[in-house]
């Protein structure tokens, strides 16, 4: 295969044509100039001849004839003198370029020999490049802030891949025990053989639950689907109703208070966002307790506040809440993805995420999104409080 050449040798080679290129014209135009003004008496003279004077014509003949012969001779060495200068210079000029570009191109082979150690495993290489603010100094401070959030990224994919292999190995633990223990015994009863399928049945819809949820959360991080113009405040509004049942038998007080508040998205993420939000103000509940729903538009933003109450939570432990697999209490049989699965889609639609432990108690999740340009055209819905209480 034929080697390719390299920046540094384009780099010298430019340098010398460029140098070639000048130093001839610029030689071209001295050339000219020097033969357009040797012919002036007062430069013949100055070469060290006497200008001509008058006299008879085979004088003037001779001296005309020997004039011109001088004249030619020193405008030829000028011509070679000048040819070689120019050739020496660009050799001169080609050298100074290789130095010049090795010296330029030095962090570009920091870079890129970085670029090659850098692997799954070593995530953590930095150029950490020094000098003047240039634009290679640029590239690798932008490398190193790529490497960065790759290196994030992989120790995030590690940690979720971990969680997600435990989530599974768990059910599939319980069903093939249930399926060992049928299997071990030979005068197992109808009833039991009936017992074990239904332990095997449930573990599988908790898988199905699983792996459902996964897909949503990776739907969610690659916002796949169209831009629509969604209102939260009618999602939110769908979610109470659903889930009033539930409030009900655990006696919690809904407070909604919904303004219309019109955003850009994919309706189906934008609503697994708002209904795992209010179900987990419910379900996270405490008996008796309350859960407060807000929705308004302002400042070209889109607010949504789910405040619930509860037992007080550590702020280290609420602002973790958004990693994947993150429970306070594993004894609610879900996931810890409902949170994680909320920031996904609320990053995918460019906006923010927030969450509060008040000390009073409970939680306090507040969601801010892009208005649509529709919500200016819109009328305010009546932001009076509905009261949904057991």
């Amino acid at each position: 295969m034929r080697p390719r050449p390299t920046i540094r040798l384009r780099l010298t080679v430019t340098y010398g044509v460029v140098f070639l290129l000048t130093g001839g014209v610029l030689l071209t135009i001295g050339y000219f100039l020097v033969r357009n003004n040797i012919h002036e008496p007062h430069v013949f003279g100055r070469l060290g001849f006497p200008a001509p004077v008058e006299t008879n014509s085979v004088v003037i003949g001779i001296a005309q004839r020997v004039r011109a012969q001088l004249v030619n001779d020193a405008l030829h060495r000028l011509l070679v003198e000048y040819l070689f200068a120019l050739g020496v210079m660009t050799l001169i000029a080609v050298g100074t370029g290789w130095l010049l570009a090795g010296r330029a191109l030095r962090p570009l082979r920091e870079i890129t020999a970085t670029a090659r150690r850098v692997s799954g495993e070593n995530l953590g290489e930095r150029i950490d490049l020094s000098g003047p603010g240039d634009e290679l100094k640029e590239l690798a401070d932008t490398f190193d802030r790529m490497l960065f959030r790759l290196d994030g990224a992989f120790a995030s994919q590690r940690h979720f891949v971990a969680n997600a292999s435990h989530e599974l190995r768990t059910p599939l633990a319980i069903m093939r025990t249930e399926v060992d223990v049928a299997l071990a015994d030979p005068a197992a009863s109808q009833a039991d053989l009936r017992a074990m399928g239904e332990a095997v049945r449930e573990t599988i819809d908790r898988c199905g639950r699983l792996i459902e949820s996964l897909l949503m959360l990776a739907r969610s991080e690659a916002k796949a689907g169209r831009e629509d113009p969604v209102d939260v405040a009618a999602i939110a509004g769908d979610c109470i109703t659903d889930l009033r049942a539930r409030a009900d038998e655990a006696g919690i007080a809904v407070r909604a208070q919904l303004g219309t508040a019109w955003t850009l998205g994919e309706p189906g993420l934008l609503e697994r966002m708002v209904a795992n939000l209010i179900d987990n103000g419910v379900q996270h509940n405490e008996p008796g307790g309350s859960l407060d729903v807000r929705t308004a538009t302002a400042d070209g933003r889109v607010r949504l506040t789910v405040a619930n109450g509860g037992e007080p939570i550590d702020p280290v432990d609420a602002r973790a809440l958004t990693e994947p697999f993150r429970r306070l209490d594993r004894n609610y049989g879900g996931f810890g993805l409902g949170l994680s699965i909320v920031r996904s889609v609320v990053e995918a639609h460019g906006g923010t995420l927030e969450l509060e432990a008040p000390s009073s108690g409970g939680l306090a999740v507040r969601v801010e999104l892009p208005a649509s340009p529709r919500a200016t055209t819109l009328s305010v819905r009546e932001e009076s409080p509905t009261l949904m209480q057991s």
